[in-house]
Parts: C-alpha cells; sequence; structure tokens
C-alpha cells in the first residue's frame, strides 16, 4: 500500500475543521486570524484523522475508529540506527524444476552505501562504540519461497510449530545467526555511565509521535505483555543473566553410593529441556553417584503458591500455552508424542519425554480424515497412571508431532527425573519428591537415622547453568512462549534484588545445620507473583513516565490485564537506548519473515514492512495487537504499537491486516 500523502491528509483535517471555521465567520478579521494562528500552532497529528489505507483495513474488518489504539513514534537518529539491518525478501523466478531438486538458500552481500530512497536496500546500522559513525553492514537477501517453503512443511510436521522450534531448538528460516547473544553485566551502569556503549552520557532524542490515537486508553494486550516483563528482565538482571540449577546431597558417598539423599535446588530456569535435564542428571553421576539409598528430593521452593489450573483461562488444559510455571519446571511440562503410519490402518506412536511409571500407548487406529488439531481432537485424558487416547487419529497425519501439556508441573518433572536416572544405567531406592518447601521441610516428613541424618554437603556437587536471559528472551517473544515468560517475570522479583530491585523479604529457613552450606546462603529469594508484579512496577515507576500497566501475570494470557499504547511506547522507546537492545530487538519476528510475524508477508504481499518491522504479536478473542520497531525507506527508525479490542469482532484474525496496513504505512515514511 502507499502511503498517505500529506495533502490528502491536510484535506481530511480541512474538512474536519471547517465546520469551526463556519461559526467562527461572525467574528473580527482579527479575531479569525488569531483563531487560525492557534490551530497551525497546535499539533496536528493529535486531531489527524486515521491515514486512508488504516481507515479502509478497518472498515474491511467492520470495525471503527474507537476500536484501536495506535502509537507512533521516530527514535534515534537515521544516520545512527540501532535496528538491525532489513532483510530484503526477493520473488525468485526460478523454474519448478529447480524448486524440487534444491532448497533455496540465504543469501547474504556486503554494502557499503546507504539508499535514502529505501528501494529494497539496508541501512548501515553497525554503530561505531565510540562516534557513533555509520559503518558499512550486510544486507541479508532471502526467497520468498524459501520462507513459504519452510512455513508449509513446519505446519504439515505439527500442529504447535511454536512449541516444536522452542523444545526442539529449532532454528528459524534466519538460522541460529539471529540469535544474538549479548552478554551485559551492566558493568558501564554501576560504574556511572549512563550509556554502557560509549562511555559517555548519550544525548536522548525526543520526537513528536508520526501518529497518535487513542493512546491512553487502557486495553487488553494479549501477547504484547510480553513485551514488559522480558525487556525489564534485562535491565535489571542483564542480558547474560543465567539461572544455576545445584545439586547437592546428605549423607555419605562411599564408593559410587550415596548414603543419603540427593537434593536439586530448583532455580526458576525458564527452559530446563528434558535434555538438559538428562545433562544434569549425567553431571551428577560424573561426580561419582551411580545408586542412591534415599531419596531424590527437588526443592522447588524459589517460586510458591503460583500453581495454576491450565483450563482456567480458556478450558484446554492440555495446551502447552496454558502450562503453568514452578520453580522447577521441565520441558515446560509438555510431551511430545509423535505418530508414524503403519501398513494395518494403524499408527505407532512415540512419547518424548518419557514417563517413569505411567502407562502410554504405542498405538492407536486411524480413520479417513484431515489431520487439523489432531491432537486434540484425540480427546486425551491423563488419568493416574495411564494415557487414554479417545478417538482415532486421522490417517492424513502421517509422520507428525503433536504437543500435549500434563496437567501437574511437579509430578511431570518427578516421573522424567526417575525416567533420566534409571536410563543412565543408575539406581534410586527412594522416591522423586517434588515440593515447594527446603529440604528440611521435606525431610521432617521421614525419619532419618545413620548416615542419611548427615548434614548436607557444603558446596553443590552440580552447578548447571542455564541458557542465557538473551537466548530465553528469544524463545518468548519469537514464538510467543507463555510459561517462559511467566518463569521470566517471576525471576524478577527472586532475582532483582540483587540488581536494586526491591523484593518482599523471606526469612531463611535455618534448620538441619544447612548454616554451613551453600544451599542456604546460595538459594535465590523465594517470590511468589505480587512480589514479582511489584517489582515490575516500582521499575516501571522509577524509570518510566506514564502509570503502569495492570498485570495479572507476565505473559498477556489474561482478560483482566490492561496497557496503554503510551505505555508500550514510553517502554519500546527507552529499551531503544539501553545497553540491552540488541538482545530485545533480536527476540522480536520479523515481519513477512520469521517468527509470528512471518504470515504478514502473505497477508499483505506488496506490504514495504516485509523484512523492516520488528515485531511482536498478542491474539486473543476479541483482541489483536502489534507492538515493536520499524525502519521506514527514509532511514528513520520508529517505534509503533497498536492495540485493538472489539466485542464485535468474533474472529480476531479479521483484524490483523489492519494493524498489517499500519506497519505498511509506518514502513513508508
Amino acid at each position: 500500500m502507499r502511503p498517505t500523502s500529506k495533502r490528502s491528509r491536510s484535506h481530511a483535517l480541512v474538512a474536519k475543521l471547517s465546520p469551526i471555521f463556519h461559526h467562527l465567520r461572525p467574528f473580527s478579521q482579527v479575531s479569525k486570524h488569531l483563531v487560525v494562528l492557534a490551530l497551525v500552532a497546535t499539533p496536528l497529528y493529535a486531531q489527524a484523522a486515521l491515514p486512508a489505507a488504516i481507515q479502509a483495513a478497518l472498515s474491511r474488518a467492520d470495525l471503527t475508529e474507537a476500536d484501536i489504539s495506535i502509537i507512533i513514534t521516530p527514535v534515534g537518529d537515521k544516520n545512527a540506527s540501532h535496528l538491525p539491518a532489513p532483510i530484503q525478501v526477493i520473488d525468485s523466478q526460478s523454474d519448478s524444476s529447480s524448486e524440487s531438486t534444491s532448497q533455496p538458500a540465504l543469501m547474504t552481500n556486503a554494502t557499503s552505501d546507504t539508499n535514502n530512497s529505501g528501494q529494497k536496500t539496508t541501512q548501515s546500522d553497525t554503530r561505531d562504540e565510540k562516534n557513533h559513525l555509520v559503518q558499512p553492514s550486510t544486507l541479508v537477501t532471502i526467497e520468498q519461497r524459501t520462507i513459504k517453503k519452510r512455513e508449509q512443511a513446519l505446519h504439515a510436521y505439527t500442529d504447535d510449530p511454536y512449541t516444536y522450534q522452542s523444545l526442539e531448538s529449532i532454528p528459524t528460516v534466519l538460522g541460529d545467526s539471529s540469535k544474538t547473544t549479548v552478554i551485559d553485566d551492566h558493568n558501564s551502569q554501576e560504574n556511572g555511565n549512563t550509556d554502557s556503549k560509549m562511555g559517555t552520557p548519550s544525548i536522548k532524542m525526543s520526537f513528536s509521535p508520526l501518529l497518535s490515537h487513542q493512546p491512553d486508553v487502557a486495553r487488553t494486550p494479549a501477547s504484547t505483555m510480553k513485551l514488559v516483563p522480558s525487556f525489564i528482565a534485562l535491565d535489571t538482571l542483564g542480558a547474560g543473566f543465567v539461572w544455576h540449577t545445584r545439586v547437592y546431597h546428605t549423607g555419605l558417598v562411599i564408593g559410587d553410593r550415596l548414603h543419603g539423599d540427593l537434593v536439586i535446588q530448583g532455580s526458576g530456569d525458564p527452559k530446563m529441556t528434558h535434555e538438559r535435564l538428562a545433562q544434569l542428571l549425567y553431571k551428577v553421576q560424573s561426580s561419582g553417584i551411580h545408586h542412591i539409598d534415599g531419596d531424590i528430593i527437588i526443592d522447588s521452593a524459589v517460586f510458591k503458591n503460583i500453581t495454576k489450573d491450565p483450563a482456567a483461562f480458556d478450558n484446554s488444559p492440555l495446551r502447552p500455552y496454558n502450562a503453568s510455571p514452578d520453580g522447577f519446571l521441565v520441558n515446560f511440562s509438555t510431551i511430545g508424542i509423535k505418530s508414524y503410519p503403519l501398513d494395518n490402518g494403524q499408527a505407532s506412536l512415540t512419547y518424548t519425554p518419557q514417563l517413569a511409571n505411567y502407562q502410554l500407548p504405542t498405538t492407536i487406529n486411524t480413520r479417513s480424515a484431515s489431520c487439523g488439531q489432531a491432537s486434540y481432537s484425540l480427546s486425551p485424558q491423563w488419568q493416574t497412571k495411564q494415557l487414554l487416547l479417545n478417538a482415532d487419529l486421522p490417517s492424513s497425519c502421517g509422520e507428525h508431532v503433536f504437543y500435549v501439556a500434563y496437567p501437574d508441573a511437579k509430578d511431570f518433572a518427578a516421573r522424567i527425573i526417575a525416567e533420566k536416572w534409571q536410563a543412565l544405567g543408575n539406581t534410586l531406592s527412594g522416591d522423586v519428591i517434588t515440593q515447594e518447601v527446603p529440604y528440611a521441610g521435606t525431610k521432617s516428613l521421614k525419619s532419618t537415622h545413620g548416615l542419611t541424618a548427615l548434614s548436607m554437603s557444603p558446596l553443590p556437587i552440580v552447578s548447571y547453568p542455564s541458557l542465557n536471559l538473551t537466548q530465553q528472551i528469544y524463545d518468548i517473544n519469537h514464538f510467543s512462549n507463555n510459561v517462559m515468560a511467566e518463569q521470566v517475570a517471576l525471576s524478577i522479583g527472586a532475582y532483582g534484588n540483587a540488581k536494586g530491585v526491591k523484593t518482599h523479604d523471606e526469612t531463611p529457613v535455618n534448620t538441619h545445620n544447612n548454616a554451613s552450606s551453600l544451599y542456604q546462603f546460595g538459594k535465590p529469594a523465594t517470590t511468589d507473583y505480587p512480589a514479582a508484579l511489584q517489582s515490575i512496577n516500582q521499575w516501571w515507576q522509577t524509570n518510566l513516565s506514564t502509570p503502569p500497566p495492570h498485570l495479572t501475570n507476565g505473559s498477556g494470557l489474561c482478560r483482566d490485564c490492561t496497557i496503554t499504547a503510551a505505555n508500550l511506547s514510553e517502554l519500546l522507546t527507552y529499551a531503544y537506548d539501553s545497553p540491552s537492545f540488541d538482545a530485545y530487538i533480536n527476540s522480536l519476528g520479523v515481519a513477512g519473515v520469521s517468527g509470528t510475524i512471518t504470515a504478514h508477508g502473505e497477508r499483505l504481499p506488496e506490504s514495504a514492512a516485509i523484512g523492516r518491522a520488528w515485531i511482536k504479536t498478542g491474539t486473543l478473542n476479541n483482541v489483536t495487537s502489534m507492538a515493536g520497531y520499524v525502519k521506514g525507506l527514509s532511514g528513520q527508525d520508529y517505534v509503533v504499537v497498536g492495540l485493538i479490542n472489539s466485542e464485535q469482532s468474533l474472529n480476531t484474525y479479521t483484524a490483523r491486516p489492519v494493524l498489517d496496513a499500519m506497519l505498511d504505512w509506518t514502513a513508508e515514511h
């Protein structure tokens, strides 16, 4: 779509103001000149009508201007952009035979100049850290068919592509290079510098909005709310922050046998996949322990009272996006079920990860039907000791993977640990116990005697670091991972006090001689939702001027959460000049290319925003939202926020083209 010209916008403005001039005719000529001067002096963006392209999209979606809030604000210096290089998406003219024999590759070409007309080239955006001089950057070029083939393959293989990519760490179409790992411990800030990239105070540039429409109306944001805790975590904890899951033991190790309990101290790690859990247990084995004459105790006390009913939000407890956070969350409490078609009217089923002491069906009958949302049409039921599948599998699913959430995060973790420990060839005489209490509180339920009664090891036998925060934020915003967002939001409350964010005081439980062990002194502060949300509000009040948004969780999977477009715009503008911005911007999807905004190119094939907009989307019933950054064709960077709430829109996907038009209109500038 073409941008609305300044002339057409001024005509719309004059049309709206003409009744005012009509009533001013009785006044004197001097009075008329004063009124006209006052109108000209007033910022026109506040009175201007929405651009024609956005108005047309609203009309097609059967929405009104009252249903939407938009604010688009220039940020930074066009000659020293903070945004990544745009991605050029080309329409390949290769013949169909080449398409079937080879996968088009992503291409990069070096460019040393900037085309200010913006015709499908990149703005140089690699800044010299000392003088911000513009340096050559790399133009990334990718074929449209590469994006389309990848999306088709993902949706053919799984009906939950974002869980698949997040759990299996499958790179996007841009590859692993899109996951920029930024390590920033805020040393420069601690030394008193206001801009760690320069070492000198930075100049904050302030602009009037290019477009502002109902910016102060509080609306339900859906998943664009993830932008709030993800940036606050980066700003308070640092882009290189890691969670440490530590393993201790009581009693004594004699030979390869532990006469005591193995104690795993959960840290709130958002992405303890089953593979990473296996690595942790392998490190325990490598320390010399193969047999445990006692229990494995999982201390998940870092988060308390945060378990939620997975059916409460939308009565879909099996969907991974409804998984509950936990102090020791494993594999998002989600199991992958892979089907393989057989020749006898059945399909075989395999499960990842495996669950100890739990029966999982290995075959299922097939029926003639389209695959669709097969994982849910099967009506799985998690019973006490077995999984029941109450329908046949559509034969069209072929080799396909489904993801189903387990209802109890603690029981899920315990079963996986038991299975992984045994799979390593080890033995356990006791049980795997997972509770939100420290070790002493758990063992008080059981009598201790002999070697088992000896105190906790002074140092952990294993200290297992998580992926860093930059990598975790990528999954949260690129794949809109709800439970990871919850883990990060809660972690602000648990770890933020070490970075200057006040959290509620938690009195240590100093029993069972833990005072001599790092288990007691090295543990994070216990936190809950009220404390974590208080920390987020406090950060907001300290750093920003708009009133804090209303959050009840960190993911946006809530209908009582509200935020204004002005809130999000101010946060994104603040982030633009922060030391952690590289980690933040690289976590967002690229319009028409990757993440949850990939389909922008299909909905609006000629959009100028393709490859030039870094966006977080949000979708709930009657809610559609987008927020992020756009690099205009002029080279100017923009913060863009659009929130649509409408009870009249039964299908929120009809509202997405309105926000697509918003991105396109912004990119044209």
